[in-house]
């Protein structure tokens, strides 16, 4: 199953995905990542979800990535007396750590880290920015508020503090205990909610253990300041526009959004452009245009995958969701104006022989007649690494390794190939040969363009490259030892 467009999807999983035949009808219209996120949902449900997938994985015979989205820290205020109040501008209003129930004039505010970090002038955002407030004077556990933008407060909102770095950890108790059971489970990937700084991405790699690859969601202002720090230790990033949106002016989230994207481009790590791509089709089985132009400029970007989350996990229609993405991907990708703007935003400081025997690749295949750019891979380091050239043919990823194949389905442009174990260049050369002309990316008379590192089966020796011809015949009449 060839996907004819080079940017993923990511499709979330929820009540209106959990069975069987969505799933699998999700993934035949273009899925090539689920998402189970940990804020909604039993362990047991997660679960249930995750076997079908990898049920799905073995009956079509493709690798398939699972990306567990860990639900982060939540800051909510308390409860009121009458369920709700009313806040017009210009009143004053005072949260505390007193428990009982609230009222016009105050309500408990359950988290004694935040009256630790705030100052006078710092911004205190209520219900998704809905309701804002300034902080007028405050105390380690109080904090007098005149209401800027006023409301109606209830039960339980959340809030947001964008002005200062809280002394939170980015993994709560049940992040721990969801964390774990992921790892247990086999997913592939954890996004990390409400990141603020590396320490937290370092703790995140701490409990996984190697066992998943870690993506750091970039919401909070000051995770943005500090990106180039916390993209040096991520695996891979998600721009999480709904809370980034929220934390900082809605025109800001646009020119951000193309900066990460390039910075992670640059590194070769994969990143994810999410939050209210296709909102409407929660409820309609058509998008808006405008809803169309996002997705659209996420791609022109450079983006490596776009999601869907409320889309795919509750909506109405959540398989013509994945059919939109997967539709305006190949529009977009079938445009020369795309190619002009991907290759003159190729920014990449090249510093090892890995960076240049990829970008030689590239150069090969675009400038004489290769079908497509082969790499046998332990880790798919080498694979990000082509990824991150964007080159204008198909990129096979081979590798004995399932966990490091589903990894990679996240990378831009790689169709993941399971592949034998190979101890010498030929048999990987026949192998990728045979996946090239399995999948339909080259006949026996074209020529690919062969990726590897020798000796096999070591990390980080990827040292050679050659152009091979698609018939095995051949590689063995030129290459008989």
């Amino acid at each position: 199953m060839r996907r004819l467009r080079n940017v993923k999807i990511v499709a979330t999983l929820g009540p209106a995905s959990s069975d069987y035949d969505t799933i699998r009808a999700l993934f035949e219209a273009g899925a090539d990542v689920f998402r189970l996120n940990m804020s909604h949902g039993t362990h047991d449900e997660q679960k249930a979800r995750y076997d079908i997938i990898r049920q799905i994985e073995v009956d079509t015979g493709r690798p398939i990535a699972v990306l567990a989205d860990l639900q982060g820290p939540k800051l909510r205020v308390g409860t009121f007396a009458a369920g709700a109040a009313e806040l017009e501008e210009g009143v004053t209003f005072r949260f505390d750590l007193d428990t009982t129930e609230g009222d016009s004039h105050r309500v408990c505010l359950p988290h004694p880290e935040i009256f630790a970090a705030l100052e006078p002038g710092a911004r205190l955002l209520v219900n998704d920015g809905k309701i804002r407030m300034r902080v007028e004077t405050c105390g380690p556990d109080f904090a007098e508020c005149i209401v800027t933008t006023g409301g109606t407060i209830s039960n339980r909102k959340g809030v947001n503090v964008p002005d200062v770095v809280l002394p939170l950890a980015a993994l709560s108790e049940k992040d721990r205990r969801d964390l774990e059971f992921a790892c247990d489970l086999g997913v592939d990937w954890l996004a990390l909610s409400f990141v603020q700084r590396p320490e937290d991405v370092l703790e995140a790699r701490e409990l996984a253990r190697g066992r998943a690859a870690i993506l750091s969601k970039i919401e909070k202002p000051a995770a943005e300041r500090a990106f180039n720090e916390i993209l040096a230790v991520s695996d891979g990033v998600m721009v999480a526009r709904g809370d980034l949106g929220v934390e900082l002016p809605v025109e800001s989230v646009p020119p951000i959004q193309k900066r990460l994207v390039r910075k992670c481009r640059s590194a070769g790590k994969p990143v994810i452009v999410a939050t209210q791509m296709l909102e409407s089709m929660i409820e309609s089985p058509v998008p808006t245009r405008a809803e169309v132009s996002d997705v659209a400029t996420a791609i022109y970007e450079g983006a490596d995958a776009v999601m869907l989350s409320a889309e795919s996990a509750a909506g109405r229609y959540p398989i013509e969701a994945v059919k939109t993405m997967n539709a305006v991907a190949r529009s977009v990708e079938s445009d020369k104006t795309y190619h002009e703007i991907i290759e003159a935003s190729r920014n990449i400081d090249r510093k090892t022989i890995a960076d240049g025997i990829v970008a030689a690749a590239r150069e090969i295949a675009e400038s004489t007649d290769i079908a497509a750019i082969c790499c046998y891979t332990q880790t798919g380091k080498t694979v990000s690494l082509i990824a991150r050239e964007r080159p204008r043919v198909p990129i096979v990823a081979l590798s004995p390794l399932q966990e490091t194949l589903r990894r990679m389905c996240l990378y831009w442009g790689v169709h993941c190939v399971h592949s034998e174990v190979v101890d010498r260049f030929k048999m990987a050369v026949v192998n990728a040969a045979r996946a090239a002309r399995d999948f339909g990316f080259a006949d026996e008379t074209q020529q690919i363009v062969v990726i590897a590192g020798v000796p096999f089966n070591v990390q980080g020796t990827t040292n050679i490259l050659r152009v091979a011809p698609c018939d095995e015949r051949l590689i063995f009449r030129t290459d008989p030892e």
